[in-house]
């Protein structure tokens, strides 16, 4: 059985596409980091260690879009794409966790 096909990506420029997979990699890095969430000190560590090089490679994504340019974001394209990359559930491990009644 195949897994279900997901729905293609949107046409985004290659700097948009950039930009959407640096930007995923930061929130990955701070999910692991989220205190919320873990408490294995020493995987936080170095996932905010390997922050510091991503948030650069997120900010020269940024600089090379405004340099080309692109001086807007289009949001519902790029959320579209965010949301095929499975973008929703990695950036609700950033979230707080519900209210626990114990």
């Amino acid at each position: 059985m195949q897994p279900p096909e997901l729905p293609p990506l949107p046409a985004l420029t290659r700097a948009e596409a950039e930009l959407i997979d640096r930007y995923l990699e930061v929130v990955d890095l701070l999910g692991r980091i989220d205190p919320a969430h873990r408490s294995d000190t020493y995987r936080g560590l170095r996932a905010a260690q390997a922050l510091v090089g991503r948030a650069a490679a997120l900010r020269d994504a940024l600089t090379l879009m405004h340099q080309r340019g692109e001086h807007e974001v289009h949001a519902p394209t790029l959320a579209r794409a965010l949301r095929v990359l499975d973008g929703e559930r990695r950036a609700g491990r950033v979230a707080l966790p519900p209210v626990s009644d114990t």
